[in-house]
């Protein structure tokens, strides 16, 4: 044979071994990865080829599916009181893809989770019918805490203390997932992602912020815990005015009349002494502070809910003066709506924090269950005498203290307000903090018990007129007299 037709007779069939190579390499290493790339347009064909299955709220699907009139994709998502469920629904979008619980159970909301199929199915590779997401949100809760946000901007959260169950979760500014779930809704999108107030984000769970005077529960806990105080009726050692350590800066509290020199932890809560809690966290030091926020869940690198919430801080490696901020929620401090709520949870509860979670079990079709999620595991993270020494505090607070507006007759109900500074010197409008819990009630609630935490970022209401107790406490009693009925 020609020396040349011998070498290319060569070369060739090593390009023809090369293609065989990788074409097996795609087919058996590859395929799965180019299967699931997001730009496979393939997959949302498939994806939105039949009906989804639903979200399912009190036994109502708060979710459907549409069939569409043109293009390659045959039915969109529809969501019923879509800017109600938005904060616990998420979207499911054509384009965009899927977010919160509609991201989490898509392979079961579109029938590809390998838990639907029957042997046959599985032999065949034939899509199941979908199942369904059964939520632990109270409806008539979601409502109260959707109509009492209003138009503000804010979120709240409602936990029932003994089992974890979110009974409510609500971020305002909202925004109707129907409206970006099709093929042509890029105007929709861009209106959505560029808004300021972004109203896509989820406030309840995604952003944490300086939660102001409801962290002073955090530090009573850590001081009661440590046994810095016996009690929250015995008089701690609090000058007042109280300079900051190592500087010349004096922390002044909101009413120059209040009685906050040497005040119990009780009068301190009902007054929300800044010096008291200033001074106690600097004489516990921030290692014990932080030790006993950490057991609430602040520095916690993981909360999935099964929506996995932003981290909640309490920082390190601070000076004094530094340390005394954080006693009353400021510095680097930051908190989410979901952890303040986990705070007044755990106190509510007898010091036992349930793990928070808002969805009670998924089901096929036929409604049979795949997978139920049980209360909460318990973890103690304060004393049960320091729970109850907190909570008839707390309920100083609300009988005549700063969360008078949290009042609800025929229960009992606990509370903290907080005002945290926002922005270089405090220039812009401060954050409006409230958390509480209430037991029992004058509408059949029985032994019923919820725990919740509201946050106000802004407001139509006047800078001097911006607290915890006249923006947050009522949202939060509304949502506690839903649960509660």
């Amino acid at each position: 044979m020609n020396k040349t037709i011998r070498h290319a007779s060569v070369f060739t069939l090593l390009l023809v071994l090369a293609l065989l190579v990788r074409a097996t390499w795609v087919q058996f290493h590859d395929s799965k990865a180019l299967a699931d790339d997001k730009l496979n347009r393939r997959n949302a064909i498939e994806q939105y080829a039949y009906p989804l299955g639903d979200i399912i709220v009190a036994g109502d699907a708060v979710t459907g599916s549409k069939r569409t009139t043109g293009g390659d994709l045959a039915y969109k998502r529809t969501y019923k009181n879509g800017p109600l469920y938005a904060g616990v629904t998420g979207y499911s979008s054509q384009v965009y893809g899927a977010t919160q619980l509609e991201g989490i159970y898509k392979d079961l909301l579109d029938g590809t989770d390998n838990r639907l199929k029957n042997p046959l199915d599985t032999l065949t590779n034939k899509r199941a019918d979908p199942g369904d997401v059964l939520t632990t949100i109270d409806p008539d809760v979601q409502k109260a805490a959707y109509k009492a946000l209003g138009d503000k901007k804010g979120a709240a959260v409602a936990i029932d203390p003994k089992t974890g169950k979110i009974l409510g979760m609500v971020s305002t500014p909202s925004y109707d997932p129907s409206k970006i779930s099709g093929s042509t809704d890029g105007e929709a999108w861009k209106a959505l992602t560029t808004d300021e107030d972004k109203p896509m984000v989820n406030r309840a769970l995604r952003q944490p912020l300086p939660p102001g005077s409801t962290f002073k529960l955090v530090v009573a806990a850590a001081a009661l815990e440590d046994g810095l105080y016996g009690s929250v009726d015995e008089k701690t050692a609090s000058p007042n005015p109280y300079t900051l350590p190592g500087t010349r800066t004096v922390l002044k509290n909101e009413s120059a009349s209040a009685p906050c020199e040497n005040a119990t932890i009780r009068t301190a809560l009902q007054y929300s002494c800044n010096n008291v809690f200033a001074k106690m966290a600097v004489d516990l030091g921030q290692d014990k502070v932080k030790a006993q926020a950490e057991k609430f869940g602040f520095n916690a690198d993981k909360l999935d809910v099964p929506v996995r919430a932003s981290k909640s801080a309490y920082p390190s490696g601070m000076d004094k003066a530094q340390t005394a901020l954080t006693g009353i929620g400021q510095f680097d401090v930051t908190a989410t709506p979901l952890q303040m709520a986990m705070v007044s949870a755990a106190i509510s509860n007898g010091g036992e924090l349930a793990a928070p979670h808002m969805v009670s079990k998924i089901t096929d079709s036929g409604g049979n269950v795949l997978q139920e999620y049980a209360d909460g595991d318990a973890q103690r993270v304060v004393g049960s005498a320091t729970a109850e020494g907190l909570q008839s505090a707390m309920e100083t607070v609300v009988e005549k203290g700063t969360g008078t507006n949290a009042r609800i007759s025929g229960a009992t109900v606990g509370g903290k307000t907080g005002t945290a500074q926002h922005g270089e010197n405090n220039s812009q409008t401060p954050y409006a903090w409230f958390t509480s819990y209430a037991k029992g009630g004058d509408g059949g609630g029985g032994g019923k018990e919820v725990a919740v935490a509201v946050i106000v970022e802004s407001s139509d209401a006047a800078r001097s007129e911006v607290s915890g107790n006249g923006l947050a406490a009522p949202v939060a009693s509304a949502m506690m007299r839903a649960a509660l009925r």
